[in-house]
């Protein structure tokens, strides 16, 4: 997963505001560190994203962002 796509799944989950906020301020227990700061450790984007999907729980129907029908 590329940074980019843990960002606007952060944002279509948090909202755009607050996804900021909780990646900055929230540790992930598995990881000790907030999202920011594992992302910048190195941590994959998607283990950090699932490790915040755990801790938040969000469920599973979610966790792959929300579907957008294709444009025609």
């Amino acid at each position: 997963m590329r940074e980019s796509r843990f960002w606007a799944l952060m944002e279509g989950e948090f909202g755009e505001r607050y996804a900021y906020v909780l990646a900055d301020q929230l540790v992930i227990s598995s990881l000790q560190l907030t999202a920011k700061q594992a992302l910048a450790a190195g941590v994959p984007a998607r283990h950090v994203w699932e490790a915040i999907c755990e801790q938040q729980d969000v469920p599973e129907s979610r966790r792959l962002g929300k579907d957008v029908p294709p444009k025609q």
